[in-house]
This record gives structure tokens, C-alpha cells and sequence, in this order.
């Protein structure tokens, strides 16, 4: 079955400095006309750290489009030309006090496909060290919280978790943990 749905034209909408809008025009595949609404993002990675006695490093932020602060692991967009790998590494050392010398790809998704075409990179850190120096961004207020595998798996049942990127993160970590 042929599902393909083929652009006619795009109207921008949005031009920011990250992330763009635009309204397509396009042709479903049973030859009508439709319209989407795409915002087109760089991509991100983000980073699951278990450090030396066990404990996963997550992030508490402020997220202003949901009115609540929420528990995640660290993560951010890709800059321009950026290795995933390296930009996870980053904001593990940027959003919280840890670093790791390495880091292994565990997954890759789309964060909201129905209308996003913003890939994550999921990697789990390597050698995780309390020894970064580097600091949040400026607009970005962090709170490091480490979790055990029973506080974390405890958190996701309790909805205390409600990031996706963190669910699948975790989904990996807690059944590699089972095996």
C-alpha cells in the first residue's frame, strides 16, 4: 500500500532561531489534496548516566509550555554540524555536576511525529565521573536529582516521570538491568 503523502507547497510561518513552521500543501496518497503543519526542528540527544553506586543523573526544570517543573534525563538540540554523541555529553556536563568520558548510542526516535520531525539520540554515558566544571545555559535553571533503579522505576509507576525521551530511556536501562 502506497502511503506516501507528496509536498505541492509550503507557506512559512514561523522563522526562529531553532525551529521553523510551515504550513504544506500536499497530495495524500489517494491523489486529494491536504494540508500539515510541520515544524522542523535540528534534532537533540539526550543522555542516560548511571554513576559508580548505581544511581541514574536526572534533570528537574521548569517547563514553561506545561506550567510544571518536570524530572528528565539530560538533554538538549543539536547545534548546527554537531556530533549527537558529543551534544549528549555536553549537557551532561552542562546541566549537571557529572561528565562521562564516552558515550554509547543506545536508540534514536521521533520525539512527535504527527507533527515534528525532531529525531532524539538516546546514549548511555560511559565512565561517569563527578567532575564537571561547565555550567547551564543562561536561561536554563537545572536541579540534579539521582534516582536508584527502585526510586526510578517507583517514579514511573507513581507518574512522577512524564518526559517521553526519559520513559524510553529508562524502558531501556530498567530492562537491560533485568536481563
Amino acid at each position: 500500500m502506497n502511503l506516501t503523502e507528496t509536498q505541492i507547497s509550503s507557506e512559512p510561518i514561523y522563522d526562529g532561531t531553532f525551529v521553523t513552521i510551515a504550513r504544506d500543501k500536499v497530495r495524500l496518497p489517494n491523489g486529494n489534496e491536504g494540508q500539515r503543519v510541520v515544524i522542523r526542528h535540528p534534532g537533540a540527544a539526550c543522555i542516560l548516566a548511571e554513576t559508580d553506586d548505581g544511581r541514574i543523573v536526572f534533570v528537574r526544570q521548569w517547563r514553561y509550555a506545561l506550567g510544571q517543573p518536570l524530572l528528565e534525563l539530560p538533554a538538549g538540540k543539536l547545534d548546527a554540524g554537531e556530533d549527537p554523541a558529543a551534544c549528549a555529553l555536553r549537557e551532561l556536563s552542562e546541566e549537571t555536576p557529572y561528565a562521562a568520558e564516552g558515550a554509547e548510542l543506545v536508540a534514536t526516535f521521533f520525539t512527535a511525529p504527527g507533527f515534528c520531525d525532531e529525531k532524539m539520540y538516546l546514549y548511555r554515558a560511559v565512565n561517569v565521573s563527578k567532575t564537571s566544571t561547565l555550567q547551564p545555559d543562561q536561561d536554563e535553571f537545572v536541579e540534579t536529582v539521582l534516582l536508584t533503579r527502585e526510586e526510578a522505576a517507583a517514579a514511573v509507576r507513581n507518574n512522577e516521570i512524564q518526559d517521553g525521551k526519559t520513559l524510553i530511556g529508562l524502558q531501556h536501562w530498567l530492562l537491560s538491568q533485568a536481563v
